[in-house]
């Protein structure tokens, strides 16, 4: 048994990171209690965590020696379904130009109307009451490692060479641009269209370096950020936010994510097998044409 450790918690980049919802009831020893041992676990450990800490998969798989990055992300999405947190892409102030996401968590589980209301209505900034007794530290089981999960952007760039194998990516070169695949999956771009538009129009030549020709077509072709409706952003005096799916970072409106979750993070969409891992990416390659099909 080893238990979570909050020293040297790190925080996420200023605006960014966790923060606390309004509201809340005062903390017990039973909060998470109706939770699985492995959320409950995790939903405690976030609890604890100071406003700005940084909540992300990586980081609290590393805080949380016990859980590998594939139950972490599997953990938050469970803790988003049952109410207890949502993530927004949002204005930190009031010329909304600059964007931040933000992971809003709460001790009190919350249902979906409870979190439209407050993506709508409520304020970022809102101080929530002073927490009750701190509850005895809960004990993280250590199971057997998992293996690593892979992003729906690092997936869409390891499928890439099989729609053009002269853009075929190493490993270490889907690792080193999943950052900019996922800043289009989070401005509405879905895995089959990125695949799309990164393989259409390919120059006649010798593409000589995949990785690089690859980087400066996500550069150069970066999609603009979805904006809001004008109704929506006349209706928010102040910074304005929209949800954003608790497992892909797609955003959307809280009727398009129940639980916080898109349709392909909920599982309504064909799931790939479970031995299906980075290595063998043909159950996603399935997938990810079926949606190319759904979607024209």
């Amino acid at each position: 048994m080893a238990d979570a450790n909050l020293t040297a918690v790190p925080m996420a980049a200023a605006g960014y990171g966790k923060q606390s919802a309004p509201d809340q009831a005062p903390r017990t020893r039973s909060d998470f209690a109706h939770l699985p041992a492995r959320e409950a676990a995790i939903a405690a450990f976030i609890d604890r965590l100071p406003d700005g800490a940084a909540v992300d998969i990586k980081t609290l798989a590393k805080q949380i020696p016990a859980y590998g990055q594939q139950a972490v992300a599997t953990a938050l999405n469970n803790l988003s379904k049952a109410g207890h947190l949502r993530r927004f892409r949002e204005t930190i102030t009031s010329d909304r130009t600059q964007w931040v996401s933000r992971t809003h968590f709460s001790r009190t589980a919350r249902d979906d109307a409870w979190w439209d209301r407050f993506l709508t209505e409520g304020s970022a900034t809102q101080s929530s009451p002073e927490p009750g007794p701190e509850p005895d530290p809960i004990p993280v089981p250590t199971p057997a490692p998992a293996r690593p999960t892979c992003s729906p952007a690092y997936l869409a760039l390891a499928t890439l060479g099989r729609t053009e194998p002269r853009l075929a990516l190493s490993a270490a070169e889907c690792a080193d641009l999943e950052e900019l695949a996922t800043e289009w999956l989070s401005r509405g771009i879905t895995p089959p269209d990125l695949v799309r538009i990164l393989a259409a129009g390919l120059p006649s030549a010798v593409i000589h370096s995949p990785g690089g020709f690859t980087r400066k077509r996500l550069i150069d072709k970066m999609p603009p950020e979805l904006p809001l409706p004008p109704q929506a952003a006349e209706s928010l005096p102040g910074p304005r936010r929209v949800m954003e799916c608790t497992g892909c970072g797609i955003p959307g409106w809280p009727e398009a994510l129940p639980g916080g979750l898109c349709r392909s993070c909920r599982g309504d969409l064909p799931a790939p097998a479970p031995d299906d891992a980075c290595a063998d990416v043909r159950a996603h390659v399935s997938q990810l044409r079926l949606m190319a099909r759904v979607s024209r």
